[in-house]
């Protein structure tokens, strides 16, 4: 079993920055794919960003790419997901995801 909390998001303005942490717990050798996942209001759940444990590998869907960098600690079981040049549509609650594990989710607001 892995627990996973994720940490800071916030209220920021459009073309401000937030960083969202999430921490793994529990089995985190099991962990090898872990995602950021964001759901707005009257949406359907939607994945943001994804990197591959060992390699490194990123992936990003086509409305954050070159604005969020996805990144990750191996020694802190810890991923993160930097995003800038931030804009209203990027609010929702941002979830962590490896396998059929996910988060509590944190709040990113970004204000027009």
């Amino acid at each position: 079993q892995v627990q996973l909390v994720e940490s800071g998001g916030g209220l920021v303005q459009a073309g401000g920055s937030l960083r969202l942490s999430c921490a793994a717990s529990g089995r985190t050798f099991s962990l090898y794919r872990m995602g950021w996942f964001r759901q707005a209001p009257g949406k359907e759940r939607e994945l943001v960003a994804a990197i591959r444990w060992g390699g490194g590998n990123t992936a990003y869907a086509d409305s954050v790419k070159g604005r969020f960098i996805i990144s990750r600690d191996n020694a802190k079981n810890t991923v993160y997901l930097q995003m800038n040049s931030l804009k209203p549509e990027d609010t929702a609650v941002y979830y962590c995801n490896v396998g059929l594990a996910w988060g509590r989710g944190t709040q990113v607001t970004v204000s027009s």
